[in-house]
């Protein structure tokens, strides 16, 4: 047994120095080529007179070796025998072991590359921290930014535009999918990616976050039974950065958060006590969707301002090269844009006036909030005369029309951002809601979230409904014909965005077979979570919200100008300007008329136009129309209707 044991002994020595890594590997090698060369010089030393000294006799040997050629020039058979085995073994240990090691060694290297281990040294950078199903649409919007980005990067003393993305796991699938997704393509490689996690020191030294000139912190995804929520994450991602400045006593970077409970807000300002901007995620689309529900149709605007698919967006500038001009001067001299009010300084945050007089006079520190189809068109330089100035009346207060009868919402599916659209629908005052929920969940578990976060007295009534809506039978008994609006949410208890976003078109196709068969039609809305599913259903009748492309948007806007977030809480909360559809005939205008004729009539109302939501759709499906040029003539038709920024006088009941 005592051979075996010395056997498995130098086995073990061995092997513990190959794991060491490629040097040990060659060390190893090198014993072994010594070895043999040893062994072969002496195999060779006794021939007559050929060798003087036995150095040359192992140098004879390492020669054939490592060198095949040496073969031929060996005369007698015991030596040419012993130069073969040398051969032989040379093409096996020198040969075949050495570029086995490096060939593994340059494999592993290059692995460590691709994971993304190195730092990166680069300064007013934007940092990305988390890769989730928003992150491939947010860095399309980044690069798509033109002249948002050149104003960023100038403001930064920036050359050009470097993205950093910190993954968990960096590699060639994330890669690809960033170089399929529209909107970046080659621009690929203006991205980095690294590995690690936002909480992990070394992560964020590796993305040199200390140096960004912005950072985001999209919301990561979850497990809806989980109590580790994505919120959590990004109040330790704050930590993380906060400490980390404090250890190498730096400046904090300006952040972008998202956060899904918008009531942790107080959190987020504790937990950073930076330069930061928080996108209230669910909130966001609640908000949204309760627009939505108020006025039909309205998904197309912000599909069009907030998720990149049409021509116009909205815009901030400065008030350095306007100051001295009225609201109304500054809108005759950029023909390609509406104005649509001021943004004026406080102590702390904004004061936002939409809608503001046109006779309004901008300071150097004021903003001025514009709709415009690109950044070039919102500057000095546009194109285009000039046009005559439109003297708007005093803003004036429209009370919402209130229907008869509760407005009843269906609600198919359930994710955690129910919760806050049935505390979105309870924030207008006057306005009756009745709200079913209709899910497999258990009644009991919706009740009390819903209760957690809205407060046990709920203004809004809702019924919990426990039923597949993907089964027709259980469907056909809810009498969905029987609502106002319809809306089917995309599930966060799937294991991905594409089962959730398919479960929801599939219970929509079947929604639509139920009301072929009755005569009255409710609104529906369809919220999808996966970018790639929306082209599916554009030639159908519901209104659709990508609720990822949304917030990827504005997370992105935010952090390029982050006045942004402040418009944006004004335009689409209980309160204060509203994007609303008006009738034609609620304003007195000629049958046949222009656009900017069409903006003069409304500016007489104290109310701002936006454009045409025509009645019929057109060859693509698309029924807005928004800014359309100044001497464009509309020709209105019956069912055509206004879309104007008006001032309702709601005021929120309560704030969360």
């Amino acid at each position: 047994m005592l051979p075996f044991r010395i056997v498995d002994r130098i086995k073990f020595i061995v092997e513990r120095q190959l794991v060491k890594g490629a040097g040990f590997q060659l060390l190893v090698v090198a014993v072994f080529i010594a070895v043999i060369s040893l062994v072969g010089g002496i195999l060779v030393v006794p021939l007559d007179g050929e060798f003087d000294h036995v150095g040359n006799a192992i140098w004879w040997a390492f020669l054939r070796l490592t060198d095949p050629g040496y073969l031929g020039d060996d005369v007698g058979a015991w030596q040419r025998f012993v130069s073969t085995l040398l051969t032989i073994s040379g093409y096996v240990v020198f040969m075949g072991t050495l570029v086995a090691i490096l060939t593994r060694w340059l494999i592993a290297r290059m692995s460590e590359l691709e994971r993304g281990l190195t730092p990166v040294t680069l300064k007013n950078h934007i940092v990305v921290l988390g890769w989730t199903s928003q992150t491939p649409p947010l860095l399309s919007e980044l690069l798509s930014s033109t002249g948002r980005m050149r104003r960023f990067l100038e403001k930064h003393d920036a050359s050009r535009l470097n993205l950093v993305v910190l993954s968990e796991e960096a590699g060639a699938g994330q890669l690809h999918e960033l170089r399929t997704e529209p909107g970046i393509g080659s621009r690929a490689r203006q991205i980095i990616l690294r590995s690690g996690l936002p909480i992990q020191p070394d992560a964020l030294h590796r993305v040199a976050c200390l140096d960004a000139a912005a950072v985001i912190v999209p919301s990561a995804a979850h497990e809806a039974d989980s109590l580790f929520t994505a919120d959590v994450e990004t109040v330790k991602a704050l930590l993380s950065i906060a400490a980390q400045a404090r250890h190498y006593r730096s400046g904090l970077p300006f952040v972008v958060a998202e956060l899904q409970d918008i009531r942790k807000l107080p959190v987020v300002e504790r937990a950073y006590p930076g330069p930061v901007e928080v996108v209230a995620g669910d909130a966001t689309i609640s908000r949204l969707m309760v627009q939505n529900i108020l006025h039909p149709g309205l998904s197309e605007v912000y599909n069009e301002l907030l998720a990149g698919e049409g021509g116009n967006e909205l815009y901030i500038r400065s008030g350095d090269s306007v100051a001295g001009l009225s609201l109304g001067e500054l809108a005759s001299q950029r023909p390609g844009v509406i104005v649509l009010g001021i943004l004026k300084p406080l102590t702390s945050g904004w004061q936002v006036q939409l809608i503001a007089p046109s006779d309004a006079l901008i300071d150097t520190g004021d903003r001025v909030v514009m709709m415009a189809r690109s950044y070039n068109e919102t500057g000095p330089d546009t194109q285009g005369e000039p046009l005559p100035a439109i003297a708007r009346a005093p803003v004036a207060r429209r009370a919402r029309h209130l229907p008869a009868r509760h407005h009843r919402v269906l609600v198919l599916g359930w994710n955690r951002r129910v919760s806050s659209l049935v505390a979105e629908l309870a924030s207008y005052p006057g306005q009756g809601f009745e709200v079913d929920v209709v899910s497999g969940v258990p009644a009991v578990e919706r009740e009390q979230a819903i209760n957690r976060y809205c407060g046990p007295e709920l203004a809004v009534p809702c019924r919990h409904l426990e039923a597949d809506y993907m089964v027709e039978e259980e469907l056909r008994r809810m009498a969905p014909a029987q609502y106002d609006s319809i809306v089917l949410v995309s599930s966060d208890r799937l294991s991905s965005g594409e089962e959730a976003d398919a479960r929801a078109m599939v219970g929509y196709l079947q929604l639509e077979d139920l009301l072929l068969e009755s005569s009255r039609r409710p609104q529906l809305i369809m919220e999808l979570s996966d970018p790639d599913n929306r082209q599916l259903l554009y030639g159908h009748q519901s209104e659709m919200m990508i609720s990822s492309m949304i917030l990827s948007h504005v997370l992105a806007q935010v952090a390029l100008r982050r006045e942004l977030r402040a418009v944006l809480d004004e335009l689409f909360t209980v309160g204060g300007a509203e994007i609303q559809f008006r009738a034609r005939d609620d304003y007195p205008l000629p049958a046949s008329a222009s656009f900017h004729v069409l903006e003069k009539a409304v500016a007489a109302e104290g109310e701002v136009a936006l454009g045409v939501y025509r009645g019929r759709a057109d060859e693509k499906g698309h029924r807005l129309q928004l800014n359309p040029p100044r001497d464009e003539y509309l020709e209105l038709q019956p069912g055509d209707r206004l879309v104007v920024l008006a001032n309702t006088g709601d005021e929120p009941l309560s704030a969360l």
